[in-house]
């Protein structure tokens, strides 16, 4: 079975803070309802170095700053779409 793509959310404690908890659970949610768990292999990170603008995602070799509860859906809509 393949890897497939990583993605990474940052699990330093300044993201945590702001809230990377929330959406670590959507995520995992979110790959579980567009069938993309065997596609998308997501983990935890340690600092990815952006403290003051996280919490940071790690996806196709960008690092998506600021990403909240808000914004996730619409992340991971773009981001992930030509793995649906």
């Amino acid at each position: 079975m393949s890897q497939g793509t990583e993605m990474h959310i940052c699990l330093g404690s300044s993201c945590f803070s702001r809230g990377n908890k929330d959406v670590v659970i959507f995520i995992r949610d979110y790959l579980k309802r567009n069938h993309l768990e065997d596609k998308i292999v997501f983990k935890g990170a340690r600092c990815m170095g952006h403290c003051s603008n996280g919490p940071n995602l790690w996806i196709n070799d960008e690092i998506i700053e600021g990403v909240t509860i808000t914004r996730i859906e619409g992340i991971l809509e773009k981001e992930l779409s030509k793995y649906k």
